[in-house]
């Protein structure tokens, strides 16, 4: 990685705003998921330990640019004092004079939570005033948000030309991570591909062919290469708009891209539906494909035991029907296994390593599951592109 982070610089004594992913899902006032709040403790404990004023700054949900009650991080405040036992203070904004007041007088190692950023519509816009409003809180600006990084917000890309700005430890590790599979993979190198819809991840497939020995295709996305080798697929879910796209793609990538032999499909988009195995060239009228079947998972499995690295976005069917989500724990069980560098990034894909509890065995599972999709499709992240360069 090429950008700075926090060990480049001094921050003691220093106010540092730093930008986290806190966009975590509540159950009314409680946490149900810290992942994202966890993933930013490194960072946090490293400035407090050097004796910084921490300024946190995130979004929660999708307020539009008004104050709503819903989407405080006061939950979210409560939540990280009891995890790091040290008080955590609540702003009442995240601009303005009273703020800027709470700042000037917190003593090295302190935390403050700003208030949602989102409450602003400003934010999503990327506007001048309320990304300067935010840097007049600070010396020195932290970017920790790879899940955020993809968004040219101004608490992500127009606060950073103002300030000082360097990654946090997280940011660091997502880019260490994704950058080397890209770059200088050890190979073999497999990518795996999921979920509903080709289109949304045509870039990524164009980006990865002339990178990757294997590309694995799952999910309701390889309904669309099925059909366009000429395959009926009975109800399932296929976009016939890119079949030409998909031809194309095969043809380019030939051995190199592997599509699933048989499917697990249903009479009805339903998790108490019927079910059967077939092939995948043989689907019903009135059934559709909601998972990869067994002779698939067998030769996914076959092509991911050499690898070295494997990269993995996307689960293999429809993973929020237990009945439907056996291609998606497979591979994560096999990824498990592997002796090779693992990189996860998505959901559906997170949640199935750790429903399948093998979690601990990947090497990184990233925070961010749009902004990684970017990053492998070559796209440049705003917010990692305005931090300052080694």
């Amino acid at each position: 990685m090429n950008k700075m982070t926090i060990r480049d610089i001094d921050v003691a004594g220093k106010k540092v705003l730093v930008r986290v992913d806190f966009n975590v899902p509540l159950d009314g006032d409680r946490v149900v998921d810290d992942t994202r709040i966890r993933a930013a403790l490194p960072t946090l404990a490293y400035l407090r330990e050097r004796g910084a004023r921490v300024v946190l700054a995130s979004h929660l949900g999708r307020p539009k640019g008004t104050v709503d009650k819903r989407y405080s991080l006061a939950p979210v405040a409560a939540y990280l004092r009891d995890t790091i036992g040290v008080p955590v203070t609540l702003a009442p904004d995240s601009i303005g004079p009273e703020v800027e007041s709470l700042v000037r007088a917190m003593e090295p190692g302190e935390v403050l939570l700003l208030e949602n950023t989102r409450f602003y519509g400003g934010e999503e816009k990327n506007d001048s005033q309320y990304a300067a409003g935010l840097a007049r809180l600070a010396d020195v600006y932290v970017n920790d948000a790879f899940g955020a990084a993809h968004r040219a917000h101004s608490s992500t890309e127009g606060v950073a030309r103002l300030l000082p700005a360097v990654a946090g430890l997280l940011m660091e590790k997502e880019l260490d991570f994704l950058g080397r599979a890209l770059a200088e993979p050890t190979r073999p190198f497999v990518a795996i591909l999921g979920g509903a819809k080709v289109s949304d991840k045509i870039g990524v497939i164009n980006n990865l062919l002339d990178k990757v020995d294997r590309l694995l295709i799952g999910g309701g996305m390889a309904n669309t290469f099925l059909k366009a080798k000429g395959h009926f697929l009975g109800d399932s879910l296929v976009e016939d708009e890119v079949l030409e796209m998909a031809r194309s793609l095969m043809e380019r990538a030939g051995d190199a891209l592997v599509i699933p032999s048989d499917a697990v499909i249903a009479d009805a988009f339903d998790a108490k539906a019927d079910s059967q195995v077939v092939r995948a060239d043989s689907v019903p009228e009135g059934w559709r494909v909601l998972d990869i079947g067994p002779r698939s998972i067998e030769r996914f499995t076959a092509e991911l035991r050499p690898a070295k690295t494997v990269v993995w976005n996307g689960p293999m069917g429809v993973f929020e029907f237990p009945r439907f989500a056996e291609g998606t724990v497979a591979i994560a069980r096999v990824l498990a296994d592997l002796d090779a560098t693992t990189i996860i990034g998505g959901g559906d894909s997170v949640a199935a390593v750790e429903q399948a509890g093998v979690a601990d065995r990947i090497s990184h599972i990233s925070t961010g599951g749009g902004a990684s999709l970017e990053f492998l499709e070559g796209k440049t992240l705003p917010g990692v592109a305005a931090l300052q360069d080694r």
